[in-house]
């Protein structure tokens, strides 16, 4: 057995260029390894990529220190590590398996290359993970085997730190709060210890991802892009509970960058810098943020893209109400993409053509809702957005009772759903769609409480502040009409000029 050699992680110094000439900054962890010393800088990087969800360069980081010590067994750990996202729903087995069977044929001869007990432990978590059989039961099995490695070597932080995201990973992409809850408690105790590690940063926001929460997490998301700057997705992560406290200029500086580090095609970061900017009325920037986003798409047209300029238009239309815009003419290749991307493209296409009377254009974008909503019965969300367009052609069409009582079902079945973290997948909230419906039917305190509700659920989101405004007024309820426009002003401080005229004349002092 080799000896036990410490490994300190140094905070890293500068990046220049798309290439690093220097180690990135990525944040400082300790993880005392047994791997010949030639091969610990570069598996201490990987495990600081790994703790930012930067799977690709962390693969690359492992692989670096097995080329330095070929018998380095948690350098093979690390790479396997890289193809689970516990958080995204995905993982790559064969990927993962393939390279367990560079380090040994079987799991004993692995076992046989660990150089401590401690690292025996970790490769039976890794096994776990990567055996055959369901991906609940085995999420399961890595968690249990996480949690007995944390209490075998209750001192090692990493551990701590992977056990924590393990509790978050076993239900997958739905939030159990109370399980959650217990992942963020262990996460906060890291970062109190060790403010300068990435993985405790990162695990707090996501464990604290909802606008009920986000207040615990708050501290976190500012130091997070401190610690990791040369990390794109530390950079965006802070975003997450910038989101849902309705802090939009963080919401979009820290996208620029993290988009900066990337590229600007259609994606994750630049979908929720787009609906930053619409909360903040900068129409005109996003605009051209999605026509840049289109031309890139044909450099790397991937699903993935596809689905989000889907999303990211969707989104632009129904918060800039331009029924009419030009986008709405683009032709998108959705073939492969998602159900609900699908789905949020579907309503947006239709929703817009009911409010610019188009009906020969409604119908057909309801028929694909009714079609994906019947073929993925477990998305709940495309039920909400067939009931809510179905909601959206009684109305005009005069039946404002049957339309209403639709959308109140639909906010029951919203209620029911796990809190959303970003954009939301129900791109007209029903909440905000009924207030809306309630505002035009003269039931103005009723519409006070339906934006109130929606304005739980998305802080600060400009549409629901802009109805609210509208219905206190109407409601004779001038402080809250007043408080709406006084936030609406303050998140509307660089809107696009103009902008009150379009949204029906009300007056907003900025």
């Amino acid at each position: 057995m080799r000896q036990r050699l410490p490994l300190i992680a140094a905070m890293a110094i500068a990046l220049s260029g798309p290439l690093y000439a220097q180690e990135p900054r990525l944040g400082h962890v300790e993880f005392p390894t047994s791997g010949a010393p030639a091969a610990q800088p570069h598996f201490v990087r990987g495990v600081l990529f790994l703790h930012s969800f930067e799977f690709e360069a962390a693969a690359e980081a492992f692989r670096e220190a097995q080329a330095a010590d070929a018998d380095f067994a948690l350098a093979y750990w690390g790479e396997a590590m890289t193809y689970n996202h516990p958080l995204w729903g995905e993982r790559d087995d064969a990927a993962a398996r393939a390279v367990l069977a560079r380090l040994g044929p079987t799991a004993e001869a692995r076992q046989a290359r660990a150089g401590s007990e401690r690292e025996r432990m970790y490769l039976d978590a890794v096994e776990a993970l990567w055996r055959e059989g369901p991906k609940p039961d085995r999420d399961t099995a890595y968690s249990v085997a996480m949690g007995d490695l944390v209490r075998a070597f209750p001192e090692d932080v990493e551990a701590r730190a992977f056990y924590a995201l393990s509790l978050m990973g076993l239900s997958g992409t739905v939030r159990v709060v109370p399980t959650y809850m217990r992942a963020g408690a262990i996460a906060l105790e890291i970062l109190q210890e060790h403010p300068s590690h990435p993985g405790a940063a990162h695990y707090v926001i996501h464990a604290f991802d909802d606008p009920v929460h986000a207040p615990i997490a708050l501290p976190a998301a500012r130091v997070y892009s401190k610690i990791a700057p040369d990390a794109a997705h530390a950079q965006h992560m802070t975003t997450h509970i910038f989101v849902a406290l309705g802090m939009w200029d963080e919401v979009v500086s820290q996208n620029v960058i993290a988009a900066e580090l990337t590229w600007w095609g259609p994606g994750h970061y630049t979908s929720w810098l787009t609906y930053g900017l619409a909360q903040q009325g900068r129409f005109a920037e996003a605009e051209r943020h999605l026509a840049r986003a289109r031309e890139l798409l044909a450099t790397r047209d991937r699903q993935g893209a596809r689905s989000y300029l889907a999303t990211m238009r969707a989104h632009h239309v129904v918060n800039t109400e331009r029924w009419d815009d030009a986008m709405l003419a683009w032709d998108l290749n959705l073939a492969g993409t998602g159900p609900v991307a699908q789905g949020m493209d579907a309503f947006a296409l239709g929703y817009a053509a009911v409010k610019r009377g188009d009906r020969p254009k409604v119908h057909p974008q309801l028929a694909r809702l009714v079609r994906l909503a019947r073929e993925h019965q477990n998305e709940t969300k495309l039920g909400v957005l067939e009931i809510e367009l179905r909601a959206a052609i009684l109305f005009a069409d005069g039946q404002r009772d049957e339309a209403l009582a639709l959308l109140r079902e639909a906010t029951v079945i919203e209620d029911g759903l796990p809190m959303e973290y970003g954009p939301p997948d129900i791109v007209k909230p029903s909440h905000e769609l009924l207030g809306e419906m309630l505002v035009g039917v003269g039931q103005y305190a009723e519409a006070q409480r339906e934006f109130t509700r929606a304005l739980d659920l998305g802080p600060k989101r400009a549409r629901s502040l802009i109805g609210l405004a509208r219905a206190a007024t109407a409601a004779g309820d001038p402080q809250t009409a007043n408080r709406a426009r006084t936030t609406i002003a303050e998140i509307w401080h660089s809107a696009d000029q103009g902008l009150d005229g379009r949204y029906g004349g009300m007056a907003v002092r900025r």
